[in-house]
């Protein structure tokens, strides 16, 4: 009983510092690419459940929960990421491409693109790169709000 409690504080503090560090690194990165502070912000979070659910899981290990629910608790994480990645429409898709974004994307705030998709093709300057989708300002000064899903999906050009 005791070396389990033991076992559970370990792995949360090292859960915690595995966490800190990740997110020093994330904010280096951040500053190496000029990532605003509330996109850096919203990675943050998402890296920080998903730490959290892994600390979760590792102590429901060492109290030695019972591997039924624990393969339940699996799949169901597993069917939400495949929703995640192959659903369009799909909030979670747009999440998973907000940190893709985070990590790939080589334009920044500022910066001025063309989406191409055809006779639907969208141009702007980035004002804002969130968690569900880029806001972008046209050249008639409107607000074009375009999903982040989409945007790895179509071509992008650098203007």
């Amino acid at each position: 009983m005791s070396s389990n409690i033991l076992w559970s504080i370990g792995v949360a503090f090292l859960s915690y510092v595995g966490y800190r560090l990740f997110r020093r690194i994330l904010g280096k990165i951040a500053q190496r690419k000029g990532v605003d502070y509330q996109r850096l912000f919203y990675i943050q979070k998402v890296f920080e459940i998903l730490f959290v659910v892994t600390a979760l899981v590792i102590i429901a290990f060492v109290w030695s929960v019972d591997i039924k629910g624990v393969s339940v608790f699996a799949s169901s994480v597993f069917a939400i990421i495949g929703v995640a990645m192959f659903a369009q429409w799909s909030i979670l898709s747009n999440v998973t491409a907000s940190i893709i974004i985070f990590f790939t994307f080589p334009a920044r705030i500022g910066d001025k693109i063309r989406v191409v998709d055809g006779d639907n093709s969208v141009e702007g300057t980035i004002q804002e790169i969130s968690l569900f989708q880029i806001e972008l300002k046209d050249s008639d000064n409107h607000t074009i709000l375009y999903p982040n899903n989409l945007l790895l999906q179509r071509p992008v050009i650098k203007l």
